[in-house]
């Protein structure tokens, strides 16, 4: 009975992995062996820095809220302890936008937690 191998699934499920090899620099972009090893290597950056950047951008928008809470004479931990205590429903990604697009009503908001 002759060897059956399937060489069209084998090939499409290889030009898949080389198309997402795309742009990737020398032996990289075209060998199949170190190309799909590139790409797995990549789709794991790829679903780890998922949750990374929302850490970023968490810790980003403190360092802003900071920055706005310290230029009206307030630390940033009295801020979000007057916000809570006060119950304002503002989120630190619209807060670290008012601090740093729209200083004044950031003042407003610090004017009425004091």
């Amino acid at each position: 009975m002759p060897r059956s191998v399937n060489s069209v699934a084998s090939r499409a499920r290889r030009k898949k992995i080389i198309k997402q090899a795309k742009g990737y620099f020398g032996r990289k972009k075209n060998v199949w062996t170190i190309a799909k090893n590139a790409v797995e290597k990549a789709m794991l950056y790829s679903y780890r820095d998922r949750r990374v950047k929302k850490r970023n951008f968490r810790s980003l928008w403190i360092a802003r809220i900071n920055a706005g809470a310290r230029a009206n004479g307030m630390s940033y931990s009295q801020f979000m302890g007057k916000i809570k205590a006060n119950n304002i429903e503002l989120n630190r990604k619209v807060l670290a936008d008012l601090a740093m697009n729209h200083p004044e009503a950031f003042k407003a908001i610090v004017v009425k937690l004091k």
